[in-house]
């Protein structure tokens, strides 16, 4: 071709139409940087390959192994002919099946002896492994000497392919593009890493690495590789955060200093119970930010119940005694009901300011959500424009241009995950400065996470609980394999009941076909029967049925409900709630259950944040291995909240030696959120974690994993950080410049600029 590939060529012109369409619908890769970051799964060498004992069912698989034997059989009284191939590689075998006038073709090539790579779905026929009419590429196909040598010192790269493209097909666009660049001495290639930094570290130079990813020749070349190709990744994605740390720096803010003998020192004075160590610390921190004329951009992990509402409402308190007011952002109207209730049960006649009988140095503290009544509504905007409101409490209805603020001066986001860049940003112009910014959450952040996610963020941990917080026991119930384990579920339920005491049982669906916040719309025929006796098939199960989509649906709010009034519970005042009630019939069921008139609720997950009632000891989790590590330990915060001890009880149709179980088995075996968060993580590897928390970074992150790379990534931020320090707009560092715009989305872009 005689000219330089740049990275961002499309791969039509270098590979072809056809081959680039399909790359591109199924592989997502569409530009020659694409393909080149595409890097192999693993590698398989020609003397130990895929185990094929350790074949995953139903998963689409490329192995490399040697023909045992084949033998041509007929069925359907002699009238259909297959072709069955028993492959090994020692550690196992598999079977390979062709049927009809293809087994002839395919006898001829695969003979005991022949080696070769085999892609396609593994699923169980008669208890053996097989791979049903799999595409194949003979390894040692070329007679020539000169080939099978260069193959037998090979490394092959096995690359994450799928049915339409398989594996050694990758392997050949990789080739004809590395070709390419080698012929051209990969002119066209930009590095991200200044020399400076590549030769302090001793990394290998970028086309080192692509030579060495793609075509190691040793085990040694794939370590350097992944080390060069690592830093890459934490390095650029640590200067975006560096520079939108910096562009934020330079705002101005207007600096909150609270006032002595103001609405804090009031609201201190009522407390009936002294701060712990960590609130007061991190209040410390808090108001230190607020007091300098720089926005503070602050982040407060705690775990549930740890007081972060309490250290929030601090801090929004002292902006008010500064003059400004304070907004509290929470991510469902459920929440943002609860936040209103409990911050001016907390604060008492604080909150009725310029009410009769409300405190002189009280103030207005208001919700406003999206289906609040006209009336209501324009009350509260009015509210927020006189000033005459300090506080307001909502979801993101807050955002929208209608609502304008007096002097805004501090925003607290709840729950950060469900909070995207564009809508802080979006807060931060209803300032006439960009307010304070204070970011909760209660999921616990593995360090390293918190530097990648939330890098632009300084860092708060509360990780002490408060003084008569109780221990949760927590115990996994096998309903499927044990019947009677569920039967004393709801004996145990019916105990803490006797005792005084109210219980959760949640689940993951609805019903009603109504769906759930979020789910699958599946009728749950049959799955309220699951909720006294262990339910059918579950997801390990199904597969090793080798069915697909046999699973049952997952357990209903309102079938159990239903169930467990006429049943196990009966007698017992049972309640549903659900994030598709109307937000007056919500409130009110929580009222009632607060207020002890309601023994038993039946909910989603919409409990997970925010509801706080101390008599609540026992959580029934329904289907609990259809929920996610962090949100198992969410839900169970909700319970021993008060004096008396909580129990958690997973209830799981799940064999017990599923992964889903071993899920299970970490939760009910600590109660440490950073620990759970980072099995998490490990379970689900990082791109959720990112693609949620960052709406502008798309998971870039290909070869960092980000807990096993902690050293990588905080090396990577103190370079980056220092870079951008001595050259913000890192106009000497051009290649870096063009590595960051291709990382950051125009629309993500915008946001920094905004910043």
């Amino acid at each position: 071709m005689g000219r330089v590939p740049a990275l961002h060529e499309p791969l039509k012109k270098i590979l072809g139409g056809s081959t680039a369409k399909v790359m591109a619908e199924h592989l997502d890769l569409h530009t020659a940087g694409d393909l080149l970051h595409h890097y192999p799964r693993r590698y398989a060498e020609r003397g130990e390959l895929t185990r094929l004992a350790d074949l995953p069912l139903d998963e689409h698989v490329t192995v490399v192994a040697q023909v045992a034997k084949a033998a041509m059989k007929t069925f359907n009284h002699g009238k259909g002919v297959r072709l069955e191939v028993v492959v090994t590689d020692g550690s196992g075998s598999l079977t390979l099946v062709f049927f009809g006038r293809g087994a002839y073709a395919r006898e001829k090539e695969l003979i005991p002896g022949r080696r070769g790579m085999f892609a396609g779905k593994v699923s169980v026929f008669n208890r053996t492994r097989q791979l049903l009419h799999p595409d194949y590429e003979l390894l040692d196909r070329d007679s020539g000497a000169g080939a099978a040598e260069a193959f037998a010192g090979r490394l092959l790269p096995i690359y994450p392919a799928c049915k339409q493209f398989q594996s050694w097909k990758l392997t050949k666009a990789v080739d004809t593009l590395l070709d390419l660049f080698e012929a051209e001495q990969w002119q066209g290639l930009t590095d991200p890493l200044p020399p400076s930094l590549r030769d302090g570290r001793g990394l290998a130079a970028l086309p080192d690495a692509f030579r060495k990813v793609h075509r190691p020749r040793t085990k040694a070349d794939i370590e350097d590789a992944r080390a060069r190709l690592k830093w890459d990744e934490a390095f650029v994605l640590q200067v975006a955060l560096a520079r939108r740390r910096h562009a934020d720096s330079q705002l101005p803010a207007v600096a909150r200093k609270p006032v002595a003998g103001g609405i804090l020192d009031a609201f201190d004075a009522k407390l009936p119970f002294t701060l712990t160590e960590g609130q007061r610390t991190v209040s410390a921190e808090i108001f230190d930010d607020l007091a300098t004329e720089h926005p503070m951009h602050r982040l407060l992990q705690g775990e549930v119940g740890s007081g972060k509402t309490m250290v929030a409402l601090r801090a929004m308190l002292g902006v008010v005694d500064a003059g400004g007011q304070a907004a509290m952002l929470a991510p469902t109207e459920v929440l943002a009901q609860q936040h209103h209730r409990s911050v001016t049960e907390m604060m008492g006649e604080l909150a009725e300011g310029g009410m009769l009988g409300g405190a002189e140095q009280g103030t207005k503290v208001v919700l406003l959500t999206g289906s609040m009544g006209t009336a209501a509504r324009r009350q509260a905007l009015l509210d927020l424009v006189t000033g005459e409101a300090g506080i307001v409490i909502g979801t993101h209805a807050l955002i929208e241009d209608k609502v304008q603020f007096h002097d805004l001066g501090l925003v607290v986001v709840d729950e950060q995950h469900r909070f995207g860049v564009e809508q802080r940003d979006a807060l931060r112009s209803k300032g006439k400065q960009p307010p304070h910014l204070l970011v909760m959450t209660a999921t616990p952040i593995p360090r390293t996470v918190a530097m990648t996610v939330f890098g632009d963020l300084e860092t708060s941990v509360l990780d002490q609980l408060p003084a008569g917080r109780s221990p949760i026991a927590t115990h996994v119930v096998p309903a499927k394999d044990k019947p009677h384990f569920l039967a004393r579920t709801w004996e145990r339920v019916r105990e803490e009941i006797e005792g005084g005491h109210q219980a959760y049982v949640v689940c993951p669906r609805i019903g009603d076909d109504l769906g759930e916040e979020g789910d699958a719309k599946a009728p749950a025929k049959g799955a309220a029967k699951s909720a006294s006796k262990g339910g059918p098939e579950d997801e390990a199960g199904q597969a090793a049925a080798g069915g697909d989509g046999e699973r049952r649906p997952p357990l209903a709010v309102l079938d159990v409900a239903a169930q467990l009034a006429k049943g196990p519970l009966s007698g017992l005042r049972v309640e549903v709630l659900h994030g598709r009630m109307q937000p007056d019939a919500k409130d009110d069921v929580m009222r009632r259950f607060a207020a002890g008139e309601v023994d038993v609720l039946v909910a989603t997950t919409v409990i997970e944040v925010g509801v706080n009632v101390p008599n609540s000891t026992v959580m029934v989790i329904m289907d609990a291995d259809r929920f996610g590590v962090s949100q198992l330990h969410q839900l169970r915060g909700r319970v021993g909240r008060g004096s008396a001890p909580g129990l958690c009880l997973l209830v799981t149709d799940a064999p017990e030696a599923s992964p889903s179980r071993a899920r299970l088995a970490a939760v009910a075996g600590t109660l440490d959120g950073f620990e759970l968060s980072r099995i998490d993580l490990e379970q689900r590897r990082e791109g959720d974690v990112l693609g949620q928390a960052q709406s502008g970074v798309r998971s870039s992150l290909r070869m960092l994993t980000v807990i096993d790379d902690e050293e990588v990534i905080a090396a990577a931020r103190e370079e980056a950080a220092a870079v951008v320090a001595a050259d913000p707009e890192l106009e000497a560092l051009p290649d870096l410049r063009t590595a960051l715009d291709a990382l950051l989305d125009e629309e993500r872009e915008q946001y920094l600029d905004k910043g």
